[in-house]
């Protein structure tokens, strides 16, 4: 933020700021759920419970506000995503003094929903304050806070066991000097935690990749391996055939969740035949060898390779 003084002494404020990109992110369900308290008097909590406020029936009309609130809080809050809300249920409890305003709030799609559902329980008990406040001044809203948040793919922690991973880049034009797929991969995974055991750029020759592939595999024993490149239908793409060749088990679900994430940015994905599979307990996953293709693959990846390596160590899941 800077401040320009040029207004004869009235500060300009200039701002940076703005809406976070959630486009590289996969959709996933989204759950949030929040709560507020409205503190009302005796004679308001008679008429709460009897239906019959000054402008009507105060609980439905208060479930009515949150409900649209939750699909408007784009509309208010600045940097919040406009998003698909596919469920939205707002409730409301009588306790002895007060009510308690709920509402969870479900989307499937990028990024999370909380600040839909505490718009959807702070429109609601404003709505209980206007529909109270002819015959009540000591209404007091407090306590609104998010309860509960799910969605989305689970995030390397602290305590996480850090991960060895080999980075095999495939290209008869290039050398690593050149090489800018590769090194966007590295750049990534070093951020959320793995260690980088080793980075290769080999030629397009599949006697070659397999090679490579049975050593990092069977002698380095990495637990992810990432091909970069060689995924296509060209005569010189054997990438895809040779991690085949080497492979004990498909990985199927990767691959396809790669193409189907891809599709949505570029037709051309549909053209990738690159696969996905386990040999012993590394995981080898072909990936494309455009460097916006690759950012573009590791953010559906990463919450599920999490998620592969403990179930390969028998947690529960």
């Amino acid at each position: 933020m800077y401040v320009d003084h040029t207004l004869k002494g009235r500060p300009l404020i200039h701002s940076n700021y703005g809406t976070i990109d959630v486009s590289p992110k996969p959709d996933t369900l989204r759950l949030a759920t929040s709560e507020a308290i409205v503190t009302i008097s005796p004679r308001s909590m008679r008429l709460v419970k009897e239906g019959i406020g000054p402008k009507g029936n105060i609980i439905d009309a208060a479930i009515l506000a949150g409900s649209m609130a939750a699909k408007r809080a784009s509309d208010l809050i600045p940097f919040c995503h406009p998003i698909p809300i596919d469920d939205v249920k707002v409730g409301i409890t009588i306790m002895k003094e007060s009510l308690k305003v709920t509402s969870q709030v479900k989307s499937i799609w990028k990024t999370g929903v909380e600040m839909e559902s505490l718009t959807s329980v702070a429109v609601a008990a404003l709505t209980i304050y206007d529909m109270l406040k002819p015959v009540d001044n000591s209404i007091a809203i407090g306590s609104i806070r998010l309860v509960r948040k799910e969605g989305g793919f689970k995030r390397v922690t602290k305590n996480f066991r850090k991960r060895s991973v080999a980075v095999l880049v495939m290209s008869d034009s290039r050398e690593k000097s050149q090489d800018k797929s590769g090194r966007l991969i590295i750049h990534r995974l070093e951020r959320v935690g793995f260690d980088v055991a080793s980075y290769e750029v080999i030629p397009d020759n599949k006697d070659l990749i397999i090679d490579q592939l049975r050593i990092l595999c069977d002698e380095m024993r990495v637990d992810l391996v990432l091909t970069c490149g060689g995924t296509g239908i060209g005569s010189r793409d054997v990438t895809p055939d040779a991690t085949l060749t080497i492979i004990e088990k498909k990985l199927d679900g990767i691959a396809d969740a790669l193409r189907a994430h891809g599709q949505r940015r570029t037709p051309f994905s549909m053209l990738s035949r690159g696969v996905a599979g386990l040999r012993n307990r590394t995981i080898v996953i072909n990936l494309p060898g455009n460097p916006r293709a690759i950012s573009e693959s590791l953010d559906p990846l990463l919450g599920g390779i999490y998620h592969a390596f403990e179930m390969l160590e028998n947690h529960k899941h």
